[in-house]
């Protein structure tokens, strides 16, 4: 059974290009990413937490993944800001959400 993961901006450091703001989420449902008609997501983001939703929304505990504990877990942007970029990093908590039968 597959979790629903809540994927929220916790914290901008520097400036986001994508425009994000600390509160800014989406949601990851099953395979597909969901959030509001004018979500945006962020490929730099998406490819820095791709490898870890997969096996986090399969159960696999945040700790055994390096990124957190139980159902709580955290992956930032990958681009490191000034004085090596003009932009900014992102840091996104996710929140596995158990699934109702």
């Amino acid at each position: 059974m597959l979790h629903r993961v809540e994927i929220e901006v916790e914290e901008v450091r520097g400036y986001c290009a994508a425009k994000y703001r600390k509160g800014d989420s989406f949601t990851l449902r099953g395979f597909y990413i969901e959030g509001e008609e004018d979500v945006r997501i962020c490929l730099h983001a998406l490819t820095a937490m791709a490898t870890l939703l997969s096996p986090f929304s399969h159960g696999v505990p945040a700790d055994q993944l390096g990124i957190g504990e139980g159902d709580v877990g955290r992956v930032q942007c990958p681009d490191p800001g000034p004085p090596l970029t003009c932009g900014g990093t992102v840091v996104f908590k996710l929140v596995r959400l158990k699934q109702k039968c």
